[in-house]
């Protein structure tokens, strides 16, 4: 039987978990190579500051005394919505690690952030983007009541030095 998750806020010790987790996640989905200052800077800020980010760590532990071993993260950021005047939660920057996978880890960040989210006032739902040819991911989240926005997202990206 597997071990069972835990689900916490990530700390300043999660650092260098998260960096090499959306290095690869990077790697793995798009075929991009980060930056590894930038992504550690940007994690980093992160952590400091939860107006920019909330970040989230499942665990498996043996039991309540064990510290885990981390297998997956997700983000959160909030957008305001003036249409709802509401904030909509998105998840974003979402790994596990490939041992883990099919194992229910996402299923269990999300349905924390699910339950965190209707309990919060002002917050009319949740949100994520998802490459377009990820039909795994895309099926897990239609499994979790998720539906697709009908949007395609748009950037002008401003690379800095």
């Amino acid at each position: 039987m597997p071990h069972p998750l835990v689900i916490r806020p990530a700390t300043p010790a999660d650092l260098e978990t998260l960096a090499a987790w959306a290095e690869a996640m990077a790697l793995e989905t798009e075929g991009k190579t980060l930056d590894p200052a930038t992504i550690r800077a940007g994690i980093a800020a992160g952590l400091q500051d939860a107006r920019k980010a909330r970040y989230l760590v499942a665990e498996r532990r043996s039991s309540a005394a064990d510290d885990g071993d981390a297998v997956g993260t997700l983000m959160l950021t909030t957008e305001w919505s003036d249409w709802r005047n509401g904030d909509w939660w998105w998840i974003q920057s979402v790994y596990v690690v490939p041992g883990a996978r099919r194992l229910g880890v996402f299923r269990a960040l999300y349905a924390h952030v699910e339950a965190e989210a209707r309990v919060t006032p002002g917050v009319r739902g949740l949100r994520l983007y998802v490459e377009n040819n990820n039909a795994r991911a895309q099926a897990t989240y239609a499994a979790l009541g998720m539906s697709d926005a009908h949007y395609r997202v748009f950037e002008a990206e401003f690379p800095r030095a």
